[in-house]
């Protein structure tokens, strides 16, 4: 799923960065480094919410959608701060639009894999 979503947000002319999980995230994190986090909620050693809790006291700017096959937790990750939680499989045309609107960015046509 990583994968995929890399190659999507870089087929769409984004700039991403994959992790292994959240806390080799948080060891390249800085406030302003990033303008915009994609997580998952199950991850091994951190789950999403704790990560998002932790970015909430560090880098409360930086906007967080979460992608889950988990969403009865939807509603702790947007407690904790995400702005939106998509259930998986993630639909790509949601998930542009709503990077386009969190960036403030004009909308753009689907990219064709």
């Amino acid at each position: 799923m990583r994968e995929a979503l890399d190659d999507l947000l870089q087929v769409a002319g984004l700039s991403s960065r994959t992790y292994a999980g959240a806390a080799a995230f948080l060891d390249d994190h800085a406030p302003g480094r990033f303008d915009l986090l994609i997580t998952d909620l199950r991850m091994p050693q951190m789950d999403g919410v704790e990560l998002l809790r932790r970015l909430a006291a560090t880098d409360p700017g930086l906007p967080a959608i979460v992608v889950t096959s988990d969403s009865p937790s939807c509603g702790q990750a947007i407690e904790a701060g995400a702005l939106a939680c998509l259930g998986k499989p993630v639909d790509d045309d949601a998930l542009l639009l709503l990077i386009d609107v969190v960036l403030g960015r004009e909308r753009r046509e689907r990219p064709e894999h």
